[in-house]
Formats: structure tokens, C-alpha cells, sequence
């Protein structure tokens, strides 16, 4: 291994060329080197992209309006109504024998139909039906009328077991699944 050569000391001209380069300056009032700021623990590359995408699905225009609901939903169960049976209902895993909509209906001929057709559902043997009352998105104030009519209507029969809310894709708010006693 080849050895280095140390340089040669300066000489006095370049000692007082570098002074009258150099300027005024005073020594600094300590002797130690300034500390970095600590480093930030690294994020990884693909938490910070997971979490970009769900921001950015969050904040999108592509979401489907039936699938957000507003209003109360609707529910009664009677005593001794199995919490399975309740619950499948619920789920709306009853097949749906009939279907009843009071759309455009005025109160006194939405009683009539509902009256008429839970007695025809019942004398046909029907389990699961489904009254569509609306979200009165067309009435006046926008508060739904009948929605609250059904419920209190329904309550009233005997021969009504349970009924809820339908699922957004069976009409949600604006619908209920109803269960009947059996014949």
C-alpha cells in the first residue's frame, strides 16, 4: 500500500492570503456539530395508497342514491314471534307472495286498499307480502303521509306477525315486508 504524503505546511504569503480572504469572522461560541432534527418513522407506500383510495371512493360522485336512506325505519314484532323468524324477515329472506303499492293513493283509499288486501292475502294463504307506502317524496312538505298511516294500520291486525322496513333494493323506507299468521 502506497503512503500518502502529508502536505506541506502553508506558507506565510498563502496563511495571509486566506486571512484577507476570509474577513472579519469569529469563532463560533461552541464546538460541537448542530443536531439533525430526528427522522420521521417511514409510512409505507401502500398503507398511504390504501388510504388515498378509500378517501377518494369516500368523496366520489359514483355512489348510487337508492342506496342512502333517510327517514325512520319501520319495525313490530308481537310476543312469541321467534327472533329467527324475526330476523329472516328483517333480511328479507321471505319470498314475497304479494305486493300492494299505494303510490298516488289519498289516506281513505290507501285504508280501503290495505284492509282489502290482507284479507286476500290472508284467505289465499299468503306468508310474506309487501305494501310499497312510499317516502312522500311527492307530497306535500316532503314528509311521507301514509308511511306512518301503514304503520299504525298495521299494528291494529291480528293477523300481522311482524313487519319492518324493506331493504334498499326492495324499496327501503318507502316499503315494508309484512308477516302473516298462518290459516
Amino acid at each position: 500500500m502506497p503512503t500518502r504524503k502529508r502536505p506541506d505546511k502553508p506558507s506565510p504569503e498563502d496563511l495571509e492570503l486566506f486571512r484577507r480572504s476570509a474577513g472579519s469572522v469569529r469563532p463560533l461560541p461552541q464546538d460541537r456539530v448542530a443536531k439533525r432534527p430526528p427522522r420521521r418513522s417511514p409510512v409505507p407506500a401502500q398503507t398511504r395508497q390504501d388510504e388515498h383510495s378509500v378517501m377518494r371512493s369516500l368523496l366520489s360522485d359514483g355512489y348510487d342514491p337508492a342506496e342512502i336512506e333517510t327517514g325512520e325505519e319501520l319495525t313490530f314484532v308481537r310476543a312469541g314471534v321467534p327472533q329467527r323468524v324475526w330476523r329472516k324477515l328483517r333480511r328479507g329472506q321471505y319470498v314475497i307472495q304479494g305486493e300492494l303499492d299505494l303510490h298516488g293513493c289519498i289516506v281513505e283509499e290507501a285504508r280501503e286498499l290495505v284492509a282489502g288486501f290482507l284479507r286476500e292475502a290472508r284467505a289465499s294463504g299468503k306468508r310474506c307480502v309487501r305494501i310499497i307506502h312510499g317516502k312522500g317524496l311527492s307530497s306535500e312538505g316532503k314528509l311521507p303521509v301514509l308511511k306512518g298511516k301503514v304503520n299504525s294500520w298495521l299494528r291494529q291486525k291480528d293477523d300481522v306477525l311482524a313487519f319492518c322496513s324493506a331493504p334498499w333494493h326492495d324499496g327501503g323506507t318507502g316499503a315494508v315486508y309484512i308477516l302473516l299468521r298462518r290459516n
